[in-house]
C-alpha cells in the first residue's frame, strides 16, 4: 500500500498516467484505467484481495451437436498494434455492474460483452465460471486488471452471430471457431494477447467444464 507523493500526469476517460514518487527524486510511472482515489496501489491488503477488475475476458465454448466442442474467438482491431488480432471477448466492467457480490459484477460484465461483441444472449441452458477473479496483465507498467471467465453455450445457431453491435472504437473482422488442437497451434505461433493465451489454455484444459 503506498504512502508518498502521487502526481498526476495525465487524465483521460480510459487512460491515467500517475508519478508514485517513492522516493526523493526517485519517480515510477504508471498507466492505469483509474482514478487517483482507486488506485490499486492504495489499496490495504485485505481490499485488495477482494477488489472488483477492471475487465473481464471470456473463454466461450461453442457446443454444436456432432460438431464438438470449439472455442469462439474475433478478429479484433488493436490500435497499438495497428492490426487486426485474435482475441476472445472481453469489456470493461461498467459502475453499474459492480453492485453487489464481485463475481456478480463480473458475471453481469461478461453476459454484456457476450452480446456485444459476438451477437449470443446468455440464456436457460448456458453455462457460466469463474476462472480467475482478478489477473495482472503487466505490474511493472500498469495496475490493469481483468477477470477470466468461461462461457459454454448450447444450442445456439451459428446464425446468431454477429459484431453489429459493437460500441466506440470497436472495429471486428470476423469470428474463428477452433478445435483444441487448432487452439494449441495459436498459443504456439499466433501473436495474441496474453488473455486470450490465458483463454485458450483453459479450453486446451478443459478448464471449467465441471464448475
Amino acid at each position: 500500500m503506498l504512502n508518498y507523493p502521487v502526481d498526476t500526469l495525465l487524465d483521460t476517460r480510459f487512460v491515467k498516467v500517475f508519478d508514485l514518487r517513492y522516493a526523493p527524486g526517485a519517480h515510477y510511472f504508471e498507466a492505469t484505467r483509474r482514478d487517483r482515489d482507486s488506485l490499486v496501489a492504495a489499496m490495504p491488503e485485505e481490499m485488495f484481495r477482494a477488489m472488483v477488475p477492471d475487465a473481464v475476458s471470456l473463454c466461450v465454448v461453442w457446443h454444436e451437436p456432432g460438431q464438438g466442442e470449439k472455442m469462439l474467438l474475433n478478429r479484433e482491431f488493436r490500435y497499438p498494434l495497428g492490426q487486426f488480432v485474435l482475441s476472445v471477448p472481453a469489456g470493461l466492467i461498467d459502475p453499474e455492474d459492480r453492485a453487489g457480490e464481485r463475481e456478480d459484477a463480473i458475471r453481469r460484465a461478461a453476459e454484456r460483452e457476450l452480446y456485444e461483441e459476438t451477437g449470443i444472449r446468455f440464456r436457460e441452458g448456458d453455462r457460466f465460471s469463474l476462472l480467475h477473479p482478478c489477473l495482472f496483465s503487466s505490474p511493472g507498467l500498469t495496475d490493469e486488471s481483468n477477470a477470466m471467465a468461461r462461457i459454454d453455450l448450447f444450442g445456439h445457431a451459428r446464425s446468431e452471430l454477429t459484431q453489429s453491435h459493437a460500441e466506440g472504437s470497436e472495429q471486428f473482422a470476423g469470428f474463428r471457431l477452433v478445435t483444441r488442437e487448432e487452439a494449441g497451434e495459436l498459443m504456439a505461433r499466433e501473436p495474441i494477447s496474453v488473455y486470450t493465451w490465458i483463454g485458450l489454455a483453459a479450453f486446451r484444459m478443459g478448464e471449467g467444464e465441471s464448475r
